[in-house]
């Protein structure tokens, strides 16, 4: 039977690409209709990470207003309609993912994307950034039952990019990717320039990197420790 590759599996929101500026834009979008404050954005960008409907929910919560279920889910609605027609106005790749991916790929690695973004988003998203086209899977949070931290997220992003679960790296910035991950039982490298409200160093990762440069190096170490 052939080998499968190996393969590195990516967050997209604070990990690939600084999405914030369009998220929290969204989000003020909003909050101004319901009659609420704006939020700055640094006070927001930590409430990103754990997809758009966590982000309205906290988004409210901190402009002091809890939604009703019926009220939340149109606001979601609302939400992906306006996002998507403002997805890539702020956002762009973080410098040395573009490097990181060239040497990986040169090193035998497949490429995916797991994400807590709408599926359909991501690809429209990582498209736009121009680099929609490396990666052998790009999933969301609705493409399976499951979404991060259910690590099963993971494992079926890396069966339907046809990569070694054996031979896997999960590359996040956020609780929900390092849990995923843990549980997964696939080593994890956390990015210290992402969406979190606890810093990475403190959630458990096997490697925090701050420059997408270092990414291949760490990468290498997880998997030559697993051999």
């Amino acid at each position: 039977m052939p080998t499968l590759p190996k393969i590195a599996v990516f967050d997209l929101d604070g990990t690939l690409a600084e999405t914030a500026g369009d998220l929290v834009g969204t989000l003020n979008v909003l909050l101004v209709r319901e009659g609420l404050p704006e939020l700055a954005l640094e006070e927001a960008r930590d409430l990103i990470g754990a997809g758009a409907k966590a982000l309205i929910r906290r988004g409210f919560e901190a402009a002091g207003r809890e939604l009703t279920p019926e009220r939340h889910e149109a606001l979601f609605g609302d939400f992906l309609e306006h996002y998507g027609a403002h997805l890539c106005e702020r956002s762009h790749l973080y410098p040395g993912v573009v490097e990181a991916l060239d040497r990986l790929e040169a090193e035998g690695f497949r490429l995916a994307v797991c994400t807590n973004k709408v599926e359909g988003l991501a690809v429209d998203l990582l498209d736009q950034l121009g680099i929609g086209g490396r990666f052998a899977a790009i999933c969301g949070r609705a493409t399976f039952p499951y979404s991060k931290p259910d690590p099963r997220h993971i494992t079926l992003t890396i069966g339907r990019a046809g990569g070694d679960p054996e031979r896997a790296v999960m590359v996040g910035d956020s609780r929900a990717d390092i849990d995923a991950a843990k549980a997964a039982g696939i080593p994890v490298v956390a990015v210290t320039f992402g969406y979190t409200d606890t810093p990475v160093d403190q959630l458990g990762p096997d490697r925090v990197i701050s420059h997408f440069s270092d990414l291949p190096g760490a990468v290498a170490e997880l998997l030559s420790a697993q051999a």
